[in-house]
């Protein structure tokens, strides 16, 4: 009876067990940021004691760094990126999308064709670019492709949404004496919202995990992000895990801020742009 009243009550007693085998990392993470490198061993989640001084040690890593520094940086860079990629994939994805010009299905069909190149290909020629540039060991070469459009990807994902605006709005707008410019500020970038989030949030996250790219072209540890930061705990003597996992922990908590508070656009600018065409 209570289940034919409550049919939601089953799927989440069913659901349930699966949600627990999901956390149960994220459960031992925790419990493992809390311990000491003996404990690590024990077959427990929580430690015998809670050893909150490898937050308080492990942010302060040394005498003339902290993870503030590391943090800051990482923001920094992460702003001027999701800026970058919103306002470029935005504008380019207006002109494929609504704009007429020559060869416009030829240059959107190369676009598309970038994004089966892949990115172990652009890897040397992009660093000896940059390298004869003298923008190695800065964040430039990690911040200019994203004004560049933002990726492909970002892009077609903006025209699919831009395509499904009827062009009606377009033309009201003309017939009121609008720009161009006018119609894609006024028209177009208000409508566009929920695919600008989601760009933002793809960029947030798929650049603040480019360790690889941050590896290649940073080498002061003024100027190391997050996970760089990260890494120089492996570089030591004496390897403290404890410290290392409680960083580490930290360091995924912008992440996660950024997506459940834009989560509601995310999730319809992702379901959206798919259908509309």
């Amino acid at each position: 009876m209570i289940m034919r009243r409550f049919p939601s009550i089953k799927s989440h007693l069913i659901l349930l067990p699966f949600s627990l085998i999901m956390l149960y990392p994220v459960f031992w993470w925790i419990g493992a940021s809390l311990k000491n490198t003996a404990e690590l061993g024990l077959p427990t989640i929580w430690p015998q004691v809670v050893r909150w001084e490898n937050y308080t040690k492990g942010w302060v890593f040394s005498s003339e760094y902290t993870f503030t520094t590391f943090f800051a940086n990482t923001l920094l860079m992460e702003f001027w990126n999701v800026l970058g990629g919103v306002v470029t994939a935005a504008l380019v994805g207006y002109g494929f999308g609504r704009l007429q010009f020559k060869l416009r299905g030829f240059w959107f069909s190369i676009l598309l064709l970038t994004m089966m190149l892949p990115h172990q290909v652009t890897v040397v020629p992009q660093y000896i670019m940059y390298n004869k540039l003298g923008l190695v060991n800065s964040y430039i070469p990690l911040i200019l492709p994203h004004f560049f459009g933002g990726g492909a990807f970002f892009i077609f994902l903006v025209v699919q949404f831009i395509r499904g605006i009827p062009k009606d709005l377009d033309e009201a707008a003309q017939m009121d004496g609008a720009s161009v410019y006018k119609i894609f500020f006024m028209v177009i970038a208000p409508l566009i919202k929920p695919a600008l989030v989601t760009v933002g949030i793809f960029t947030f996250l798929w650049s603040w995990d480019d360790f690889f790219s941050q590896l290649l072209y940073l080498s002061s540890i003024e100027k190391f992000t997050v996970g760089l930061a990260l890494r120089m705990f492996i570089d030591q003597f004496e390897i403290q895990w404890g410290q290392l996992l409680a960083m580490s922990l930290l360091s995924v908590v912008p992440s996660a801020i950024v997506f459940f508070v834009a989560q509601k656009h995310f999730v319809e600018g992702i379901a959206t742009t798919g259908i509309k065409g």
